[in-house]
């Protein structure tokens, strides 16, 4: 079968390699879509943590079961997605309820060979079925169910001001998931043309362009001088991380959801005197991926608002330096194989 390999940063090749072949508690899946993440397009960089090459990227995947072990109420043929994040289910964190973030967890085409390639082997638990959701939208429920844990982590309440920075798909699933949890949100990035997919496609009331506009004082202007009670990154930007505690009001939650290299560092009286709770957010839960899915199916959040580029299969190499220049005005890339 054929694969794409990002053999190391901002190369790729196409191989043949073997087809898997089943072993006990797997499943293996006929690849039909696959979503470009942030997580793929900072690997291609070199950027990305928690990485080593050769590997095969893709972990946002939809696809036809082919055959299964120990996958009850699972038939060949029908339509699914997987949760990417396969976990030992015996460690503190599984045991806590906690599987997304396992102490001996394999992020699929992170820490193992992911999805872009014609058939994957994935450990049978890690299946979702689709429930009549379209490949499409099944290879969307992953990156859609990064915001969702992100808000869910932060406990947000009706009428309650957050915060979002960053306009990524990652943010701009956090967005459509705070809207829906009740928030009054506020989106924050530098690009006017994501700021201003953010009004016209998914109804965020207030967007702030940090490079030509006084933030702060727009903050201040929006939540009446009060500051948001929660502030969530999707940047993965240390100076944008470092920064932000400012934006919180006193009594605060500041939720990490981006991810990057190097040390995190803020004023300690600024953030003791707003008795702030700080939390990461890594990956997300199969009642994340539950909670996705019933708003597609519900029509509160429609997942062909974010697909703005498509590719075949063969393709992907010529195209992928592409979506990351912010010209070509990306949201979400979608990889067809038939």
């Amino acid at each position: 079968m054929k694969a794409l390999i990002c053999t190391q940063p901002g190369t790729f090749e196409y191989r043949d390699i073997p087809s898997p072949v089943l072993k006990p508690g797997h499943a293996i899946i006929k690849i039909k879509r696959i979503g470009i993440c942030g997580t793929d397009l900072h690997a291609f960089k070199g950027t990305q943590p928690y990485f080593s090459y050769p590997r095969i990227l893709g972990h946002e995947l939809a696809g036809d079961l082919i055959e299964a072990d120990g996958a009850d109420g699972f038939v060949p043929g029908e339509a699914v997605t997987i949760i990417p994040y396969f976990n030992c289910g015996t460690c503190i964190a599984c045991r806590n309820g906690k599987p997304n973030c396992c102490t001996n967890i394999n992020v699929c085409g992170v820490h193992s060979d992911g999805g872009m390639l014609e058939y994957l082997s994935v450990p049978s638990y890690a299946l979702v079925k689709s429930n009549g959701l379209s490949y499409d939208e099944l290879a969307l429920v992953e990156p859609l169910a990064i915001g969702a844990h992100g808000v869910s982590r932060a406990n947000i309440q009706p009428n309650e001001f957050v915060l979002v920075i960053g306009a990524g798909p990652i943010g701009l699933g956090t967005m459509e998931f705070a809207r829906i949890a009740g928030a009054i949100v506020i989106a924050i990035d530098i690009n006017d043309n994501r700021l201003q997919f953010c009004k016209n496609s998914l109804q965020v009331q207030h967007t702030i362009n940090a490079t030509t506009e006084d933030a702060m004082e727009r903050i201040k202007e929006i939540t009446g001088n009060e500051m948001p009670t929660v502030v969530i990154d999707a940047t993965g930007n240390q100076k944008a991380i470092n920064t932000a505690l400012q934006y919180l009001a006193h009594g605060g939650r500041f939720v990490l959801i981006g991810l990057q290299k190097e040390t995190i560092n803020f004023s300690h009286p600024e953030f003791h005197k707003r008795e702030t709770t700080l939390m990461s957010s890594r990956n997300a839960t199969r009642k994340d991926f539950e909670h996705v899915m019933n708003t597609m199916k519900r029509r509160l959040v429609n997942p062909a608002t974010y697909i703005t580029h498509r590719a075949k299969f063969d393709e992907v190499k010529d195209l992928f330096e592409t979506w990351l220049d912010p010209a070509t005005e990306v949201i979400k890339a979608m990889v067809e194989l038939e």
